[in-house]
Order: C-alpha cells, then sequence, then structure tokens
C-alpha cells in the first residue's frame, strides 16, 4: 500500500475530509465499489447471474442507489431493509428476504412490494407466508434456505452454515420441506439457497455445499419439482490484515464448472466483499494516556462507531494521516465510551499525539450498519468520495436529534 492510499481516499485528502466534516467520519471510495462489483461481473459473466448486494454490511441509501445503478439487485434480512431499498430506487423484483424471524408486516410488505422471493428457513415460515398469502390472495415465491451442514472455518459468530446454527432447514428434512411448499397452494418455489458463513478466504467449503445442493437439485427433479435458480449466498472474505487474498477467479470458474450444462440461474448475496474495502473511518486523537502497564491512544470514535473489534475482536489496520512516519510505540487505541470493551485496537505499535488525525481501514462493511446511540453518542456522519469529488451523504446526528423521539413521562 502506497502512502497515497494511507492519506488520500482517490483524489480527495482524508484531512480536508476531517477538516470539513468533522470526525469520526466515514469514508466511502465509489472507485472501489465499482472495482468490486466488476470483479464479479467478470468473473461469472458467463452464467450472468443476478448479484444481490448484503443490504446489512451497509444501507446507506446513496450506496443502495449506486448499486441499483450498477444493476445489482438486493439481500435483505428486515422490512426496514426493504424500506430502504426501494427509497433508493432499487427493484422489488430483485430482491430477495432473507432472515430466520420474519414478521407477519414484513411478509405483508414483501408480498405488497413483488419481491423476487423469500429465502425461507422454517417450516412454520413455510406455513405463515402461505397463509399471509391466502388472506391476500397472492402467490408467494419461494426459495428454501438449506443448511449443508459445512464447516465454513471462520469465526463462531459468523458461522451459520452448521447444523447447530439457527438458520436455514436442515439438509436432512430439505426433500419433505420441499414437498411441503409444493403441496402449499399459495407458495410458487422458485429456488435453493445457502450461506454458509461471512469473511471466507478459502473458498474451497462454498463449492462443498455447491456440491450437497446440487444433489438436492437432482432429487427434487426427480420428484417432479423444477427449480429455476440456485442461490450461493455470500461470505467472500475481504483483506483486513494478512489473511489470504480469496480467489474469486478460481472460485468462479469452479461454480461455472459444476453448473455448466444445468437450464438454472445463478443468484449471489456479497456484501461485505463489496463495501469492506472501499470505506474508512477517520477519528482524531484526543489523548495519549501513558499507565502503569501499557499506554492508551484515546480518539473519538469508539466501539458505537465500530463495533468489530469489541464483538469478534477483529482486526482493522490503522494508519496514522498526520504524521505517517512519526515514532511509534506500543498502545491500545480505545474510544470514550464507559466500557472496557470499548476499544479499536490492542498491542498496535502507532504513531500519534494528541489531535493526530487517524484512519481505520477496511470500514466501509459492519461499521455504519451496526453503529448505535449507545453512551447517548450521535451517530457519525457519512462522506461519499468519487475523484475529486466528495458529497455527504448522511449529516451526523445532533444531541437534539438523540431526544426527538422520546417524550418525558411524570411517573
Amino acid at each position: 500500500m502506497t502512502k497515497t492510499d494511507y492519506t488520500f481516499c482517490e483524489a480527495v485528502a482524508y484531512t480536508d475530509l476531517a477538516a470539513q466534516y468533522g470526525t469520526p467520519l466515514y469514508v466511502y471510495s465509489q472507485e472501489k465499489i465499482t472495482q468490486a462489483v466488476t470483479h464479479y461481473q467478470q468473473a461469472f459473466a458467463t452464467l450472468q447471474p443476478l448479484i444481490c448486494y448484503a443490504v446489512k454490511a451497509n444501507s446507506n441509501l446513496s450506496l443502495l442507489r449506486y448499486f441499483a445503478r450498477l444493476g445489482c439487485g438486493f439481500d435483505i434480512v428486515s422490512g426496514g431493509e426493504l424500506a430502504r431499498v426501494l427509497a433508493a430506487g432499487g427493484q422489488a423484483a430483485k430482491t430477495i428476504f432473507s432472515g430466520v424471524g420474519k414478521s407477519v408486516a414484513e411478509i405483508e410488505f414483501a408480498l405488497n412490494s413483488g419481491i423476487y422471493c423469500f429465502n425461507v428457513e422454517s417450516l412454520p415460515e413455510l406455513a405463515r407466508i402461505n397463509d399471509i398469502a391466502s388472506r391476500m390472495h397472492k402467490i408467494a415465491p419461494v426459495s428454501l434456505r438449506i443448511n449443508p451442514d459445512v464447516d465454513a472455518n471462520t469465526h463462531p459468530y459468523i458461522s451459520t452454515g452448521l447444523k447447530n446454527n439457527k438458520f436455514g432447514i436442515a439438509y436432512a428434512d430439505a426433500l419433505t420441506a420441499y414437498q411441503q411448499a409444493a403441496a402449499s397452494p399459495h407458495l410458487h418455489i422458485v429456488g435453493i439457497d445457502c450461506h454458509i458463513g461471512s469473511q471466507l478466504t478459502d473458498l474451497s467449503p462454498l463449492i462443498e455445499a455447491l456440491e450437497r445442493l446440487l444433489l438436492l437439485v437432482d432429487q427434487l427433479a426427480a420428484s417432479g419439482i423444477t427449480l429455476s435458480h440456485i442461490d450461493l449466498g455470500g461470505g467472500i472474505g475481504i483483506v483486513y490484515h494478512d489473511e489470504p487474498v480469496p480467489d474469486l477467479a478460481a472460485y468462479a470458474r469452479a461454480v461455472i464448472s459444476r453448473l455448466q450444462g444445468r437450464a438454472i440461474r445463478l443468484v449471489l448475496e456479497p456484501g461485505r466483499s463489496l463495501v469492506g474495502n472501499a470505506g474508512v473511518l477517520l477519528t482524531t486523537v484526543e489523548y495519549v494516556k501513558p499507565a502503569q502497564t501499557k499506554n492508551f491512544v484515546i480518539v473519538d470514535a469508539a466501539m458505537n462507531d465500530l463495533m468489530r473489534p469489541a464483538l469478534y475482536d477483529a482486526y482493522h489496520h490503522i494508519s496514522n494521516i498526520t504524521d505517517p512516519a512519526g515514532e511509534t510505540f506500543l498502545a491500545d487505541i480505545v474510544g470514550p465510551v464507559c466500557e472496557s470493551g470499548d476499544f479499536l485496537a490492542k498491542e498496535r505499535m502507532i504513531a500519534a499525539q494528541s489531535g493526530d488525525l487517524l484512519a481505520i481501514h477496511s470500514a466501509g462493511a459492519y461499521a455504519s450498519s451496526m453503529a448505535s446511540n449507545y453512551n447517548s453518542r450521535g451517530r457519525a456522519a457519512e462522506v461519499w468520495v468519487n475523484g475529486n469529488q466528495h458529497h455527504l451523504i448522511r449529516r451526523r446526528e445532533s444531541w437534539s436529534e438523540l431526544l426527538s423521539n422520546e417524550q418525558s413521562c411524570l411517573c
């Protein structure tokens, strides 16, 4: 990574963005998002897949609008995410509704919006969708999410494809579930789906899951149930630190070879791999605090701005924008939230003094979308960069906005 990569987002200096918009500040690169989407489109070009961006990774309306412009569909897990997709100009007909706990109101909203399909995760959900569709005089398109019991070899909190995970229908129960769906008069079976986990850098488990799904596809065809698509989910990782670079081209070749000659459409649901490395979180050093056993660099960003380190003990590279060649020392980089778990990095060599601007890299995914108001902290502003242009795409939350939805009660 060059010095320019550390101090600029495309043609705009991070110091200029921090001076204009303040910190903490999320900054996103249009160029990097475009490159990531193009990488998928080119790798899988012969299959012409439907690429459904996983909204949970980053749900800012400007990002969603840009993905729609690039021809993407969307993978959602809540009614709120569907509302965001529609507000951003995304097509309901290219939107897949995943998630284990879809409410009655969410299912009704999705049916009225005309989504592409529901990824159904349990037999009770299947029955609920059929009942709601019957009451609404509609036919609900469904794809069943099958849990292939494949170990993704990732963090246990983001592993979703083992039989002890809450996601999907057990592989052993798949045929029974499809037979129930086929017998339901207000359901239309369109596909099969799996998602085995997130932040995968070894992609071989994805191929193993595909092979298991194809066995089911053939068994279903033999029983008279024909599927129009196969959805391999997302989960392809990015490089945060020293992980191996996932070989998307090799993965695509393996998928293409196994789907060749089959009249079935490919659907993919990437999230992190489209936005993760396109985003940076800028933060200002408030204090450098030497303590008895270690040093602390206290910054104005916190666990409510970037939850991943506290939640997963995740690593994010952190660089000093103000003084990139400064003298380094060992420190924990922490925020002002009143929790010992409020850290952004531990035991990190860093050059820092009060007033320095730091960049926390690979913060495009699961940063702003997981942000909270803990300690009554306003959520940070977000900025979109395109070449030498930059645009505020989310205002910094004010103290008055934090209070706006609450009412005093004389209890």
